[in-house]
């Protein structure tokens, strides 16, 4: 009998405990905080999004962090064997937009008591509040793991222990310290899906205004880099929401490299400047009794009118009979190219995931196994590995811990 031990109680670490319990290795998870699955019952608003029912193509596609090295895992551990793991351990699951797997009943902590009921199950040895000091190695391969003065032999390690996003679960960057003395190299530790900060004051009268239905195009010293539709929302910071959200990777690595980033909103994507020109001219003539700022109350938010205003250097109590064309043109632009300077993200304590992580490079594909330590795996964010909102992270997590789980107990 195998003895494995799994550093981290999260997605991914509990995933490889299962797995590699069930073919019969003896396996310990050591968890350093006091709560197993504490990330997984905070995602998805608390709902836990498991995963994304589309094909392995689509789950690629949307992990733009280095995804094309798990298409060995993903074609081990799809996303339907995700949910019929799921559903076998009890978990009802439901299938939303844009292919969203959720538990039934809206609750992350069924999957996370799920997951530990199944490692009972299996006789996988739960430990909490112990932090690993060190992962022994002789002649290149795992022997054991030290905590505090305690040493535990086994035959192989998964590393498992998470980014350094939401530190409050525990992931706190640990893993890559721990790579790192093993000789592994770690590529640049970046917030991914995270907020944006901008430079425009503006934007704290805006808190709060959520919108619909926008293109917001992201760029670089004015070359268009992304561009995303839908929804996002303003913050006494700066912006967020979903579609800020999957352009804030790109953001953080432009910013690493000391470029210029603006974003611009285009707040009628559906409309082109000559409708939406003659939208403005219909409000217009519709409120021609009024001033400026009550005459868009039909095309924008209010908050938003005195602002684009401003920026159409428009005063906004001038009376609209006294608006002139080249002002109406200016107002034209503003809708269709409002921007915003951002000044940097907002800390990687408040990312959803870590970009960067250990080297793809150093670690077997098929298998997690490093390249360089024999009995040496690794599973979940601790891997240089991302994705976008949707399912997609977690995905990535339990194909890694299946693979991890399944070829440390070989």
């Amino acid at each position: 009998m195998k003895k494995i031990i799994v550093i981290g109680g999260g997605a991914a670490g509990m995933m490889a405990a299962i797995q590699a319990a069930k073919i019969g290795s003896k396996v310990l998870l050591f968890e350093k905080t006091n709560n197993i699955g504490k990330k997984l019952s905070i995602t998805g608003k608390g709902r836990c999004n498991i995963t994304n029912a589309s094909e392995i193509p689509e789950i690629i596609k949307n992990i733009p962090g280095n995804g094309k090295f798990l298409n060995s895992v993903l074609h081990g551990f799809n996303s339907k064997d995700a949910i019929n793991f799921f559903e076998s351990i009890g978990v009802k699951t439901k299938i939303e937009r844009g292919n969203r797997v959720f538990p039934a009943s809206d609750k992350a902590i069924e999957v996370v008591n799920a997951l530990i009921n199944e490692m009972i199950k299996y006789g996988v040895e739960i430990h909490k509040n112990k932090k690993i000091t060190d992962i022994l190695v002789t002649d290149g391969k795992i022997t054991g793991i030290k905590i505090s003065k305690e040493v535990k032999q086994c035959d192989a390690v998964i590393l498992a222990v998470g980014g350094s996003s939401y530190p409050t679960t525990g992931s706190t960057g640990d893993g890559f310290l721990i790579a790192k003395k093993l000789g592994h190299t770690i590529s640049e530790i970046l917030p991914a899906l995270v907020p944006l900060e901008t430079e425009e004051n503006f934007v704290k009268d805006l808190q709060g205004l959520s919108l619909k239905n926008v293109k917001v195009t992201l760029l670089s010293d004015n070359k268009k880099i992304a561009e995303e539709f839908g929804e996002m929302l303003f913050t006494h910071f700066g912006v967020s929401g979903p579609i800020i959200l999957t352009l804030s990777r790109k953001v953080a690595f432009l910013l690493s490299d000391k470029k210029h980033v603006e974003l611009s909103i285009n707040f009628k994507p559906a409309l082109t400047p000559e409708k939406v020109a003659a939208r403005i001219l219909r409000d217009f003539e519709k409120y021609k009794r009024k001033s400026a700022n009550n005459a868009l109350v039909d095309l924008l938010p209010s908050a938003l009118i005195p602002i684009v205003l401003d920026l159409a250097y428009i005063d906004e109590t001038k009376h609209i009979d006294s608006v002139t064309q080249v002002e109406r043109r200016r107002l034209v632009e503003i809708i269709r190219d409002f921007r915003l300077t951002v000044t940097k993200t907002r800390p990687i304590e408040e990312a959803i995931v870590t970009a960067g992580g250990v080297s793809v490079k150093e670690i077997n594909p098929k298998t997690m196994e490093s390249k360089l330590i024999k009995g040496l795996f690794f599973a979940g964010e601790v891997v240089d590995i991302d994705g976008f909102t949707g399912g997609f992270n977690l995905q990535a997590a339990f194909a890694m811990g299946n693979a991890a789980g399944k070829f440390a107990s070989i």
